[in-house]
């Protein structure tokens, strides 16, 4: 969860940094503080609990804060509750007002991530005179550092290794030392963290949008790896001490990308951006008029032999990964099992012969589906990773990375990721029939032009939003709301509900329509809010049937088809029409609305879209 930010060089660092942590709040936003090193020679910390307005109102934008050196952070609490003690930045001393008199070794830092063995670590330091004045983890892992630099009067970075290898755990650590002015060290284990530099300074950040309009020169650092960030120059090094290289990778994202560009809300922002999100995507692996995923290392031999394949997902990737088992199995005809990557952790695995193992996650960072691809290597099996982030940690540990092209997304409640992952799903699945020889090559070309055609389709879904915005202004004090679909249209109410849960706080549920029946339908009142998916033809008069039933139970009906002049139209108390599409690829058009009524509940209901209660963007602990 949580974001961290860093800067050395020319400029003054308390502007950078809030600048830094404004693109990263979306991560946490519990409580705020920076410490920059002013021009005294001092470290100075501010805190703020509540969002970030509060800690640039306290530092009058930065303005309090003189120096060129600092680290910052937005939180997303784990350990303690979100108060001011448990803020960010953390210190070394007794307490962050008195501790940079004690010690000419004294350490400050900012944490994203979780210390396992944090109890053990805090009786040792306990035992060797430390006081603790937070709750949290990260005081921890401060205080841990300091005492190396103490007892074996060493160098940070030094420091930095031995406290590696003692703490379990994640975590991105950014710290600043007071004999060491003008300098950050940082250091990686599971929690995601790159390293910039321009012509007047270095960066450190969780995420590329917190420093997109620094620089597009960046590093990945890996586990147990440390570095030394001056202004304009940076050192890496092993977890032995010795100094290793790190290849520079230039980021290629439009910096107005992370802007919100005259929409209110990142979100709105976002799914408007889903058509040109999709187009890119899918040109990507688009080549003379075919398929190609043998850049990913996917060639036609290894997709002709897998014999199954298990789609590990957390969250919105779990719903797409719901999507593809449907057009996965039935185009290509392979066993497909999709797991919840928090599940498949702790569960015996049996891969089997061929077995191949596809990871989806925006971040590429979502912990439980990371260690999963680490499992799963273990065990043998040949690990795909789907990811929106280059240089991300399952990009570097899968064997395969298959992108999205959906730039940076900053809301919290993913869309255009969403789409975008289902397009390569959709395409992997028609290349996996093809190469398996279960289409012919007019029924592939054919595909392809249905998925070139997704684009346009996503775009007219969004000309319509009128009845959306209408519908959720009547419904914007239901308490209860159900999804409910067949097949491929279930996969679709998974995401519709959890777009409406997460962002309007209602109580949201999505089931299988032949489920109703089994306790469910007992939950039906006057007027209860049931919303129904109707894009695959075979499967609509079974559904129209459970919707029925509902209705004669006193539940209003809202549709989502592509079918118009269908029975739908007078079973329905309110339809949504979408374009009509290929049914193995109508997840697409099929959640856009539904999107769209999540988010205009939200407005209606006066909450923060882009950033609701409880949650962060990425889920980089267990």
């Amino acid at each position: 969860m949580c974001g961290i930010v860093g800067y050395t060089g020319e400029q003054e660092a308390a502007g950078i940094l809030l600048q830094g942590l404004t693109k990263l709040e979306y991560r946490g936003y519990d409580s705020s503080g920076m410490a920059v090193l002013s021009e005294d020679g001092a470290i100075r910390v501010v805190k703020a609990t509540g969002r970030l307005k509060n800690l640039e109102e306290k530092t009058e934008q930065g303005k309090t804060l003189p120096g060129f050196c600092g680290i910052g952070h937005t939180r997303w609490a784990t350990h303690g509750e979100p108060n001011e003690k448990n803020a960010h930045p953390h210190v070394s001393g007794s307490d962050p007002e008195g501790a940079y008199a004690e010690a000419a070794s004294a350490v400050v830092g900012v944490h994203n991530g979780i210390i396992e063995n944090q109890e053990e670590l805090k009786e040792k330091l306990l035992r060797h005179g430390y006081v603790f004045y937070s709750d949290t983890d990260t005081e921890i892992a401060i205080k841990l550092v300091d005492y190396y630099l103490k007892k074996y009067g060493i160098g940070p970075i030094d420091a930095i290794n031995r406290m590696m290898v003692r703490v379990r755990g994640s975590y991105a650590l950014a710290l600043m030392f007071r004999d060491y002015p003008g300098e950050i060290y940082a250091a990686r284990k599971d929690s995601p963290m790159i390293i910039g530099k321009s012509d007047s300074g270095s960066f450190l950040a969780s995420d590329v949008p917190a420093i997109l309009n620094y620089t597009r020169r960046v590093y990945y650092i890996g586990n147990y790896q440390a570095a030394r960030i001056l202004p304009g120059e940076i050192h890496f090094f092993d977890l032995n001490g010795d100094e290793i290289s790190i290849p520079e990778t230039e980021i290629t994202w439009d910096a107005k990308a992370a802007e919100k560009n005259g929409y209110e809300h990142f979100m709105m922002k976002e799914i408007h951006e889903q058509p040109g999100a999709l187009e890119a995507t899918l040109h990507h692996y688009l080549k003379d008029g075919g398929l190609d995923f043998s850049e990913a290392g996917l060639t036609r031999d290894l997709l002709k032999n897998t014999e199954t394949i298990h789609i590990v997902a957390c969250g919105s990737a779990w719903h797409a990964g719901m999507a593809a088992q449907y057009t996965i199995e039935d185009l290509a005809e392979i066993p497909v099992r999709v797991e919840l990557a928090s599940e498949f952790r702790y569960r015996k695995l049996l891969p089997g012969r061929n077995a191949l193992l596809i990871a989806i996650s925006q971040s590429g960072e979502t912990a439980d589906t990371l260690e999963a691809v680490r499992i799963a290597r273990k065990k043998g099996m040949r690990t795909v990773g789907l990811v929106n982030v280059r240089g991300s940690g399952i990009a570097r540990e899968a064997d395969h990375v298959l992108y999205t092209m959906a730039g940076p997304e900053i809301a919290v409640a993913t869309t255009k990721a969403f789409t975008a992952q289902l397009m390569v799903m959709y395409a992997l699945a028609v290349q996996f029939a093809y190469v398996r020889g279960k289409i012919s090559e007019e029924t592939y070309r054919a595909y392809i032009g249905e998925l070139e055609a997704l684009p346009e389709k996503a775009e007219k879904c969004l000309e319509n939003k009128e009845p959306l915005q209408r519908f959720a202004s009547r419904f914007v004090g239901v308490t209860d709301a159900f999804f409910i679909g067949r097949g491929a249209d279930y996969a679709a109410c998974l995401e519709g509900s959890l777009k409406l849960k997460e962002i309007s706080y209602i109580h949201s549920e999505a089931y299988a329509a032949g489920e109703l029946k089994h306790g469910t339908i007992s939950l039906l009142e006057d007027n209860t809010l049931m919303i129904g998916v109707l894009t695959q033809k075979r499967l609509m008069e079974k559904t129209l049937s459970n919707l029925a039933e509902c209705k004669a139970r006193g539940a209003f009906l809202m549709g989502v088809t592509s079918f118009e002049e269908s029975p739908a139209e007078s079973l329905m108390d309110d339809l949504i029409y979408v374009p009509e599409t290929e049914e193995h690829f109508s997840g697409i058009p099929a959640v856009i609305p539904l999107q769209l009524l999540g988010y205009y509940v939200s407005v209606s209901r006066g909450l923060d879209v882009d950033k609701p209660r409880n949650l962060a963007k990425s889920v980089t602990v267990e």
